[in-house]
């Protein structure tokens, strides 16, 4: 099987990145070596967490993050591990993490690009060897270089993303981006210590039977949530919740399906954030023919007016997202 460069499966990250280079808009070398920094430190977090059982770096730091939620050992780990990958590579002048109140400034003035990450996503589920990963989504910075990255820099919208991606360390780890021309997965060989290409030209299926939320919240659910919810039921869909944003994700893409968390009663911006998380998963599944919305928004049009900000999602196959946004109409406009 080959890609569309004729690439063959079993073909190195390295190697894919290198021949794709002529597909960046600005093909000067630089997005490439980001994206191989950001592979380099997947595969020293998924050593930290193969390890964790043995080490003592699972459970709860002790501290909690910007969204008052408590941090793990491991989401510490990762972000230093991600962190110092990006500075050490140069190409990045700013970067937005999950596991920071503010910016961080690499002191790559001349780096120019923006990060936005979630270093690892779904970390509470360590402790149960649950598939937990890594969110990226990188920016062309829009302030002159030879500066620090300005807000201006980190606010933009989904629509100006060069390349995102996700992480999942789980039965095997696999790297999967787009850079806006397709989504290809890459499965890491422990053994070679290298991520091959296994996943060429990744297309999610317009629809499917499979629908991921927590309706333990059921009750807090808009009433528009609720109804798309029972009519799932009603088709006998299958009910599939890991827990973890990135797992329950890359199931949906490749199999078909649909993920949601809408505002609920105690999150009623949401949970997940626009930056880091959404429009990352947006720009993938956009790529691969499927769509994301807020509810009645394309996610990857919203603007973001804070780092940490919240929003609705829901993603995933195309006809299953558009049957919800029916639904979510329909309660408006009874209201």
């Amino acid at each position: 099987m080959n890609d569309k460069l004729g690439l063959p499966v079993g073909t190195t990250l390295d190697r894919f990145i290198m021949r794709k280079q002529e597909d960046f808009p600005f093909a000067t070398g630089e997005l490439s070596q980001l994206l191989r920094d950001i592979a380099l430190a997947a595969k020293i977090v998924n050593r930290e967490i193969n390890r964790a059982g043995l080490l003592d770096v699972t459970g709860a730091y002790g501290q909690q993050n910007v969204q008052g939620e408590d941090q793990q050992k491991l989401d510490v780990i990762a972000n230093i591990r991600f962190i110092r990958a990006l500075r050490n590579g140069g190409e990045v002048c700013t970067i937005v993490s999950e596991e920071e109140d503010d910016v961080i400034q690499t002191g790559n003035t001349k780096g120019k690009y923006i990060v936005a990450i979630d270093p690892l996503d779904g970390s509470s589920n360590i402790d149960v060897n649950v598939s937990i990963g890594t969110i990226f989504s990188i920016y062309r910075r829009v302030s002159d270089n030879c500066t620090d990255g300005t807000m201006d820099d980190c606010l933009q919208s989904g629509t100006r993303q060069v390349a995102a991606g996700y992480v999942i360390y789980g039965s095997s780890t696999m790297m999967v981006y787009t850079t806006g021309n397709g989504v290809n997965g890459f499965t890491y060989d422990l053994t070679l210590g290298e991520f091959f290409l296994s996943h060429p030209n990744i297309c999610t299926p317009k629809t499917g039977n499979i629908y991921s939320i927590n309706e333990g919240s059921f009750n807090s659910f808009p009433e528009g949530v609720k109804q798309y919810v029972n009519y799932c039921k009603d088709n006998s869909y299958s009910a599939r919740y890991i827990g973890s944003l990135v797992a329950d994700f890359h199931r949906n893409l490749l199999k078909g399906g649909i993920y949601m968390y809408p505002q609920t009663a105690k999150a009623p911006n949401g949970k997940l954030r626009l930056m880091y998380e959404c429009n990352a998963l947006a720009f993938i599944v956009e790529q691969a023919g499927g769509k994301a919305t807020n509810g009645s928004r394309r996610i990857m049009e919203l603007v973001p007016t804070e780092l940490h900000q919240r929003c609705p999602l829901f993603i995933g196959s195309t006809e299953m997202v558009e049957k919800v946004e029916e639904y979510l109409k329909a309660e408006v406009e009874v209201n």
